[in-house]
């Protein structure tokens, strides 16, 4: 039987190439898209170093339809993931044109180009911000959708609409947006992990920056949130569950069982930690004092957000399985590797 291929667009950003490493491992053919603006072609060697593959790549704009054309004509895929665009809310409260460009033309094109190519299955990388500041929590799939708080979350719920809207008109369209909330940590084998571009955007790169005396000082973003401690409490989940989850999404559609041509399932671990907890976490595991400050509140942030999974665990039979402790000891292992420390 052949095995089933897919474009990992995005697929050399942080959560693409350790997707790419589970789809591999799960016997799955795989082709990298990425245009390298926020991402490293080191990536894709740790992923092919990993999986002892060699890994198509091809360096090509999502946004660029004739480009996107060419890929979709030179290999046959069966589904498409989803990754190529901008992610940093902060960033996208000061760029909210380029985040609406970037992510919505990104998305239309890939459908555009699937349904011209017959590929009939995408998942999704969609995000908690979807949900805004619930009323509510652990956020189910049946909470509602709030305004979003910054342009990257309202990018994300326009792109759901946009797949929603066009599995409907396409019958022989199959998308799942898996809501994730926030992804941490870095592969076992320190090869791959995340590498931001300039001043990291999200919590644990800074730090494991600051403990590895890159940034001076970690900023905790508000200590008076109505939260235990004051700081904004989160759903942090490891990279690798992260990764397998949209491995057992592609199975679902690729196997014929889902049960609409449209889904979304939470992916996180069902658990809020503040930020000051994690910082106190990763202080503890990795035996080390880190230098932080109170700073002042981020525009977009939310107070306070965590998953109720228990619909990915009875539809895709998915769960997070790796600690918290596992999950920061990975991402000083991953920060060491790269500073050669």
């Amino acid at each position: 039987m052949k095995k089933a291929c897919v474009m990992v667009a995005g697929g050399a950003g942080y959560i693409g190439s350790h997707t790419t490493v589970e789809l591999v491992e799960a016997g799955y053919d795989v082709v990298i898209v990425d245009n390298l603006s926020n991402a490293d072609i080191s990536a894709v060697e740790g992923v092919r170093k990993i999986t002892g593959t060699e890994i198509p790549f091809e360096q090509v704009d999502c946004c660029d339809r004739a480009a996107m054309d060419r890929v979709f004509s030179k290999y046959r895929f069966d589904a498409v993931i989803h990754f190529a665009a901008f992610k940093a809310v902060g960033e996208s409260v000061n760029k909210p044109l380029e985040y609406y460009r970037n992510n919505l033309d990104s998305l239309m094109t890939v459908l555009e180009t699937m349904l011209a190519h017959g590929v009939p299955n995408i998942v999704f990388s969609s995000s908690c911000t979807v949900y805004g500041q619930p009323d509510k929590l652990p956020v189910t799939e049946s909470t509602p959708r709030q305004a979003a708080t910054s342009p990257y979350g309202n990018t994300k719920q326009m792109s759901e609409d946009i797949i929603r809207d066009t599995a409907k008109a396409h019958p022989e369209l199959h998308g799942i947006a898996l809501r994730y909330f926030n992804p941490i940590g870095a592969h076992p084998t320190a090869l791959i992990g995340e590498l931001p571009k300039g001043v990291p955007q999200n919590l644990v790169p800074f730090i494991t920056q600051t403990a590895a005396g890159i940034r001076e000082c970690l900023s905790v973003f508000g200590d008076d949130y109505d939260t235990p401690d004051g700081s904004a409490v989160r759903d942090y989940i490891d990279v690798v569950d992260l990764a397998k989850a949209h491995v057992v999404a592609v199975a679902r559609m690729v196997e014929h069982k889902s049960k609409a041509n449209y889904e979304f399932f939470n992916i996180g671990t069902g658990r809020g930690l503040s930020v000051l907890e994690l910082v106190h976490a990763f202080e503890k595991v990795n035996k080390l004092k880190l230098n932080y400050k109170i700073a002042p509140r981020r525009a977009g942030d939310i107070v306070a957000i965590w998953a109720d999974t228990s619909l990915a665990e009875k539809e895709l039979g998915w769960k997070a399985e790796r600690s918290i402790e596992e999950t920061l000891a990975s991402a000083w292992a991953w920060e060491k590797h790269l500073r050669g420390i």
